[in-house]
């Protein structure tokens, strides 16, 4: 009690000197053309708009609407020192993060340190030669086509994980005339497995893979819930919160006890590579039956890296536990979230779901046909279907903030240096301006003919649509994810039917954790189907 007051009495003393300070930052200024920064709700001095954005906490898209309709489709909140803008047209998103390259590449560092962290991670580095290397390092020697393509028996067992605890569940729920159990569990546990042997190149038993999958999420669930608190004045609220950033620091630990004899094992594997020279390495098709190790793995990647601006060291094994746990993160969480909706949509649209069943059939027979993920590739409606359900429900309906590099004009304000920039993806996706019948599940629309027909998903060429972001800090992982969904979603309408329960109806209303998810999670009843995808 002594400690918040002593701090309360110092934020009073400063008080005077706060709001000079943010007269300022934040003030009438103009740009070099005139242009002013973005219309912002009155606010109180010191605090800003932090009263505003506390009222509407529990849904801050409400407020934004609000303020949109009210200001434009710029607009800006201020709490404390910090400016943050917000962008909800399509057309000056693609101006600000597209044309404007290099100028919004950048991100804030406030909470790294606070939270264990070093810059050297791919999404919250700050834009430079080591974050170049990272991502390089990442879509070159892991998310290019021919690594990908050696994962394969790796996602033939996360779908079997996946079919067959589904099928278990199922099965064990109409035994003792019981509801089925949510499926979002499931789903989460299946691209844990799969994500956890690509990164650190093992396959994990259950208890193992749960393990991580704890620390992971505790840890997810940690930033979503106190990042912004712990970065409103870190002087303070390191402070102020310290009981809480503790936590934030233990579930760091706890994912680094895990990570760290993983990355030893692969560090003395390779290190025994390289002494035999070109000795044990297993085949990718030998890898399914004959070892839970596979040849390639995302850590191995990590410890051929040298940063040349410190000095051509190594990474730390702190920083690859960092790299391993944005790795996990990118690759599960919200593969699942999204898996997730577009089952829901399909459950609750039968007749979309059973044209896609008709096409996976058509293309892949009922007999072992090709490779499935070959198969994929020819299934338009698959692809449709997946694209609406990312236009429709987004996982991240934000992108991580940007921050503006330098002064710059865009839609006619001026965005000063240091600003945060975010952009309301979900919002775009649901423009009625852009799209017929937004609100509705409509694969057919990236269909010839539709409002959605040869969407570019990656916003290079304009933006309608951008669950992955756009620009130069687009997510890296966008191929492998459409990949990991297509496949997945095939093989789940192949295995089964997906019904909708009997008193237990969809419900698409929405909960933010993480991602956007569910807030009733999905159950539905599943009647297994005569084949499968891949005739096992």
């Amino acid at each position: 009690m002594a400690t918040a007051q002593l701090l309360i009495l110092a934020a009073l003393l400063l008080l005077p000197l706060v709001a000079v300070l943010l007269g300022k930052l934040h003030g009438p200024r103009k740009g070099k053309n005139g242009a002013r920064l973005p219309p912002c709700p009155p606010g109180l001095p010191f605090v800003g708009n932090l009263l505003l954005l506390r009222r509407y906490s529990s849904d801050v898209e409400a407020l934004l609407r609000r303020l949109v309709a009210r200001y434009g489709p710029v607009v800006s909140l201020r709490v404390g020192p910090s400016l943050s803008i917000f962008i909800a047209d399509r057309r000056i998103a693609h101006a600000a993060l597209v044309e404007s390259g290099a100028a919004l590449a950048d991100r804030h560092a406030v909470t790294r340190a606070l939270l264990g962290e070093s810059g050297n991670t791919i999404s919250r580095s700050s834009y430079g030669p080591v974050w170049r290397l990272l991502r390089r390092n990442l879509v070159a020697e892991t998310l290019h086509p021919s690594r990908v393509k050696l994962f394969a028996p790796a996602r033939a067992w996360g779908r079997r994980v996946l079919a067959e605890k589904l099928r278990r569940e199922a099965e064990e729920a109409q035994a003792r005339e019981q509801a089925p159990p949510p499926v979002m569990e499931t789903f989460r546990y299946a691209m844990f497995c799969l994500l956890v042997l690509m990164c650190f190149g093992e396959r994990l038993d259950e208890p193992a893979v749960r393990a991580i999958e704890s620390a992971q999420y505790g840890w997810l669930m940690f930033v979503a819930k106190n990042t912004s608190v712990l970065a409103f004045w870190p002087a303070l609220t390191r402070i102020l919160f310290r009981d809480r950033l503790q936590e934030g620091l233990a579930a760091r630990q706890r994912q680094k006890e895990l990570f760290v004899p993983l990355i030893d094992a692969r560090r003395v594997r390779k290190q025994q590579l390289v002494k035999n020279q070109g000795g044990a390495a297993v085949a990718p098709e030998e890898e399914t039956t004959t070892t839970t190790t596979f040849e390639h793995s995302y850590v191995d990647t990590l410890l051929d890296i040298r940063l040349p601006e410190e000095g051509d060291r190594a990474l730390t094994d702190d920083e690859i536990s960092n790299l391993c746990s944005e790795f996990l993160t990118a690759g599960t969480d919200t593969t699942s979230t999204a898996l997730q909706w577009i089952m829901a949509e399909l459950v609750k649209n039968p007749d979309a779901q059973e044209k896609l069943y008709s096409e996976v059939k058509a293309t892949c027979g009922d007999e072992q046909g090709e490779d499935a993920e070959e198969d994929t590739q020819k299934m338009p409606y698959l692809k449709a279907v997946v694209l609406e359900g990312l236009r429709r429900h987004p996982p991240a309906h934000f992108v991580l903030s940007h921050k503006a590099a330098e002064d710059m004009e865009v839609g006619g304000y001026l965005i000063p240096k240091g600003a945060s920039v975010n952009f309301t993806v979900a919002e775009m996706g649901w423009d009625e301006r852009e799209w017929d019948r937004p609100m509705e599940f409509v694969p057919e629309r990236f269909l010839a003919g539709g409002d959605g027909e040869g969407v570019d998903v990656t916003g290079s060429r304009e933006i309608k649509m951008m669950p992955f972001g756009a620009g130069r800090r687009i997510c890296a992982g966008l191929g492998i994810a459409m990949l990991h969904l297509e496949y997945f979603v095939a093989n789940l309408v192949r295995e089964f039917e997906w019904k909708e329960v009997p008193g237990d109806e969809v419900d698409f209303a929405e909960t933010r954790e993480f991602t956007t998810v569910m807030k009733k999670p999905l159950r539905a009843h599943l009647v297994r189907r005569t084949t499968c995808l891949n005739g096992d």
